[in-house]
């Protein structure tokens, strides 16, 4: 594996160099029949609304109920990316207004992530690797879809992926160029 150049990987720009740093976000769908917090259907290219449970509608009273196999595939993955697996994680509302959402708040994980610190190796070019670190990895409900092209006066929700389990795996800042960060989100 080569080491990364000492200098860093600058820009010219009008008012001086740019020094490229790049930390990401990725957000992948974890691979579940059932949604993060209900029994409701993940398939894709149904109906609109015909894969929505009483949770993922909002329907007062309704409590979720965490799926198992997407905390396993959390923690299969944390253990790919050589990171920690907390013994105690923690989901919090993250209160926000989307019209296809329809709790009001995504259900998430922020201070209690279910995995903790690692890292990924990535094959930039066949004669170069770089270690990205990642801060965390932690689980969190999908929204669902406003529909804007049905009808030139209103706007409709289809809320079939409300409440679909993803991963956000949040990188370090540890990319400095495109080819980097292209190379990791690859990996």
């Amino acid at each position: 594996m080569s080491e990364r150049a000492q200098a860093p990987k600058l820009i010219k720009g009008a008012t001086g160099d740019w020094e490229v740093v790049i930390g990401m976000e990725i957000h992948a769908q974890v691979n579940s029949r059932a949604k993060l917090s209900s029994g409701a259907s993940t398939a894709f290219g149904g109906e609109p609304n015909s894969h929505v449970s009483l949770v993922d509608a909002a329907m007062p009273g309704m409590l979720p109920v965490i799926n198992e196999e997407c905390v396993a595939q959390a923690v299969r993955t944390g253990l790919g990316l050589k990171a920690a697996i907390n013994l105690r994680s923690v989901f919090d509302r993250k209160n926000y207004f989307y019209p296809d959402l329809p709790q009001g708040y995504q259900i998430s994980q922020y201070k209690n992530p279910i995995v903790g610190e690692g890292e990924v190796v990535v094959d930039v070019t066949p004669t170069e690797q770089i270690r990205v670190g990642v801060e965390r990895l932690h689980l969190e409900q999908d929204a669902g879809k406003s529909l804007h092209d049905q009808s030139p006066t209103m706007s409709f929700v289809d809320l079939n992926r409300s409440g679909v389990a993803l991963m956000e795996i949040v990188s370090r800042p540890d990319m400095r160029s495109a080819d980097e960060a292209k190379a990791y989100v690859t990996k």
